[in-house]
């Protein structure tokens, strides 16, 4: 079933991108309702539609149809969000969001994969948070800029999606204060960029023996650093994954902001602690 879904969500990105004849900065589709072709029910759809109308990001829609799929068109404009965030160290990634059908698919997969927490280490917008808690996961946004968690506060309140944006250092953030069982974290920033907040952020769960057995760590990937790798599977995290000792448990590639226009889209590499 994720696969699936994650192939669904692949083929409509091609084939919208193949007749998409807008210039924004931001591009991104979301089904109007459940059908044979598009396998999310009609609900959550609705909540991401209604998590794209409180977003001030997004600026213009237009219905359209994809492979037999009425859509809604969104075009947005993130620059705003991403100078704000770029002053940082350049540890941290800038604001590059995943696609929101994208945050969709990876809330449910670690759902199906027994998750109760998604912690996400460098929220954004809070996407992710955001479609986790409309499937009755607890949710938590870590974000270090101020106006990215701003945004999620506007988000949540406007929706009435109660998801936890938290102002705060990811590396130094005391994730035992949030109560966690069986947690899953997203570690923003591609291998290039975001290899020494994953250290940082792993080091600290690698020393939290009360979930170090339960937790999954999700990194995301790269093609670029794949055809550099010793092993292709790691897309770009050897490194990350030799030194914690990390099983790799699942892939699954989705549309992110940054491979809209490419033919190849974005590795999410669900890992464990071996031991």
């Amino acid at each position: 079933m994720d696969d699936f879904l994650s192939k669904q969500i692949v083929a409509l990105k091609t084939e919208f991108m193949r007749i998409y004849k807008g210039s924004s900065h931001l591009h991104e589709i979301i089904p109007l309702s459940s059908s044979d072709n598009f396998s999310i029910d009609d609900k959550p759809l609705n909540m991401l539609h209604k998590f794209v109308a409180n977003n001030p990001i997004y600026y213009n829609s237009y219905e359209l149809e994809v492979l037999g799929v009425p859509l809604i068109v969104y075009e947005g404009d993130v620059n705003q969000y991403w100078i704000n965030s770029i002053k940082h160290d350049t540890s941290y990634a800038p604001f590059y969001p995943m696609w929101i059908l994208s945050s969709f698919a990876l809330a449910l997969i670690s759902k199906n994969l027994g998750i109760k927490q998604i912690i996400d280490v460098g929220s954004g917008d809070g996407r992710l948070p955001y479609s986790a808690k409309i499937i009755d996961i607890k949710s938590y946004g870590i974000e270090i800029d101020e106006n990215l968690v701003m945004l999620q506060n506007k988000i949540s309140k406007e929706t009435k999606v109660d998801f936890t944006a938290n102002l705060v250092d990811a590396t130094q953030f005391d994730y035992m204060s949030l109560g966690l069982s069986q947690p899953a974290f997203f570690i923003s920033g591609l291998p290039e960029v975001g290899e020494m907040l994953a250290n940082n952020v792993i080091k600290k769960i690698k020393f939290l023996q009360d979930i170090k057995k339960t937790a999954i760590i999700v990194l995301t990937g790269s093609h670029a650093m794949r055809e550099y790798s010793r092993d292709k599977s790691q897309w770009g995290w050897g490194s990350v994954i030799d030194n914690f000792d990390l099983k790799i448990i699942k892939t699954i590639t989705l549309p992110t902001y940054w491979t809209a226009e490419q033919s190849i889209d974005t590795p999410f590499i669900f890992t464990k602690f071996s031991d």
